[in-house]
C-alpha cells in the first residue's frame, strides 16, 4: 500500500523513495534505541544473507558502496599509476576511490545500454591496465561474454559496479558474480535503502581475506552521522515531501535541515571536488543493518513491481521517446526507466515543467558524464569528448522513477505530461 499523508503528496524519484511504512516506522524506532546503533549482530545476518543470495565465499559490508570499492582497490595491491577503465555516465562516488590510491581513471564510452562499450574498451587498454569496472546503468547488464573475453585476453582484473542492480541476471546467473569482487550500494534511492551502506560480494578466497581484514581496520562512524541516516527517512517522508507540495517552500526545508546537519547529503561537495570525505571509509552500524535487511528481505516484491512500472511506460512511450537498449537473456532490474529526448530539446524546461505538477524527476543523473551535474570534471580526470555517446546520453536522458511508492496511476500520469510535452 502506498504510503502517502496527504492526498497532494508529490512524486518523487529520489530524496528517500523507496520506504515503506514499516521502513519509517523502523527507522523512528531505532532513533530511540541507541545500544544498537553501532555494533550488533544485525551486520553479520545481512552479511550471512548476501552470501547465501549470491552463493558467494564472502559478503564484507561497509558504510557506503564508495567504502566497498576503496575495500577491493585495497585488496589488489595496485601501484600508484596504474589504470583503472571505467565507463563514463557513472557518478563521481565511483572515481574517488581510483583517484585516493593515485590511481588513473581510464573513461570507456558507452553503448545504447547504457553500459560499457566493449568495443571502446578494447581501444583504451595499454601497458599500464590493471582493473575493468562494469557498471550495470539502471539494472541493466552489461555485455558480460564480450568484456570477460577482453579481460581475460589482456590479462585485466574485473570488478562489478552493481550499485544499481541488485538482482539482475546475465544469461541466468546473478550480475556481481562474473568477476573478482563486486560491490553493492543501499543508498537513499537504491535498489534497497538503508540511506547509506554498502557490500562487498567475492568467491575469491584471497580478496575476500583482504577485503574482511580492511573492514576490521575501519572504524564504525560516528554516532552523530548514524542519527543523521535514521533521521532520514522519517524527516523526508512526514516533512519534507509534504513540503514539496510547495516545491519552492520543499526545497528551503530540505537545505536546511542539510545546512544544519539535520540530514546528510547524498553527494558531499568535496567529492565533487574528486576528495573523499572523512566518513568513508568506515563499518556498516549495526542500525543501518536493520534497515537494509527489512529491505533486503523485500527485494522480489520491490522488483516485480519496479517491472510493473516499467511496462506502463513501455506500452505508454515507446512512440514518443528512445528508451535504454535491453539487451537479450538479461533478466533487467529497473532502478529507473530512461528515456532519451530528441536532440535540441531541453530537460531542464521538461523537469521544470513537471516539477509544477509535483513530478520531482531530477535524480541528478543527467547533464554531464560524470554526475551529479555539478562535479569538476577536471578533477575526476575526464576530458569533454573522449566520450561522446555518454556525453549525448547525459545531455538527452531523464530518468522516471519506478521505486514501491509509484503506483500504475501515478506512472500512467508521468507518460501523460511526457506525451503532451
Amino acid at each position: 500500500m502506498k504510503f502517502k499523508i496527504f492526498n497532494t503528496y508529490p512524486i518523487s524519484i529520489s530524496l528517500s523513495p523507496n520506504t515503506e511504512e514499516d521502513d519509517i516506522k523502523l527507522a523512528l524506532k531505532l532513533i530511540f534505541s541507541p545500544g544498537k546503533w553501532r555494533k550488533g549482530g544485525e551486520i553479520s545476518v545481512l552479511e550471512q544473507e548476501f552470501k547465501n543470495y549470491f552463493e558467494a565465499k564472502e559478503a564484507v559490508s561497509f558504510n557506503s558502496g564508495r567504502s566497498a570499492f576503496l575495500a577491493i582497490l585495497k585488496s589488489l595491491d595496485l601501484k600508484e599509476g596504474d589504470e583503472v577503465l571505467l565507463q563514463a555516465f557513472t557518478c563521481n562516488a565511483a572515481v574517488n576511490p581510483i583517484l585516493y590510491f593515485g590511481l588513473r581513471p581510464v573513461f570507456v564510452d558507452c553503448d545504447r545500454s547504457f553500459n560499457l562499450d566493449p568495443e571502446d574498451l578494447a581501444n583504451k587498454i595499454t601497458e599500464r591496465s590493471k582493473v575493468v569496472v562494469v557498471q550495470h546503468t539502471f539494472g541493466q547488464p552489461a555485455r558480460m561474454d564480450e568484456v570477460l573475453k577482453i579481460c581475460d585476453k589482456n590479462k585485466l582484473i574485473l570488478i562489478e559496479d552493481c550499485a544499481h542492480s541488485l538482482g539482475a541476471e546475465y544469461k541466468g546467473k546473478k550480475v556481481g558474480t562474473f568477476g573478482k569482487a563486486a560491490f553493492f550500494s543501499f543508498g537513499r534511492d537504491k535498489i534497497i535503502s538503508s540511506v547509506y551502506g554498502g557490500m562487498v560480494v567475492s568467491n575469491d578466497p584471497e580478496i575476500g581475506k583482504k577485503v574482511r581484514d580492511f573492514q576490521k581496520k575501519c572504524s564504525f562512524p560516528l554516532s552523530s552521522w548514524i542519527l543523521q541516516q535514521l533521521l532520514h527517512p522519517v524527516l523526508v517522508n512526514y516533512l519534507v515531501l509534504p513540503a514539496y507540495r510547495f516545491p519552492s517552500f520543499g526545497k528551503i526545508i530540505l537545505n536546511t535541515l542539510q545546512l544544519t546537519m539535520v540530514l546528510s547529503k547524498a553527494v558531499s561537495k568535496e567529492e565533487k571536488r574528486g576528495k573523499l570525505t572523512s566518513y568513508f571509509p568506515k563499518k556498516f552500524p549495526n542500525a543501518l543493518a536493520i534497515l537494509a535487511l527489512n529491505q533486503f528481505r523485500k527485494l522480489e516484491k520491490f522488483n516485480n513491481h519496479r517491472e510493473k512500472i516499467a511496462k506502463i511506460y513501455i506500452e505508454e512511450l515507446r512512440d514518443r521517446f528512445e528508451f535504454q537498449e535491453g539487451l537479450k537473456g538479461t533478466k533487467r532490474i529497473f532502478m529507473r526507466f530512461p528515456i532519451l529526448i530528441k536532440k535540441g530539446q531541453d530537460t531542464d524546461k521538461i523537469l521544470r515543467e513537471a516539477r509544477k505538477k509535483k513530478i520531482l524527476l531530477d535524480d541528478g543523473w543527467r547533464k554531464t558524464p560524470i554526475v551529479p551535474p555539478d562535479t569538476d570534471l577536471e578533477k575526476m580526470r575526464y576530458r569533454v569528448g573522449e566520450c561522446k555517446n555518454a556525453e549525448d546520453i547525459a545531455k538527452r536522458i531523464i530518468n522516471l522513477p519506478t521505486h514501491i511508492n509509484i503506483s500504475e496511476e501515478d506512472a500512467r500520469r508521468i507518460a501523460k505530461l511526457l506525451k503532451k510535452m
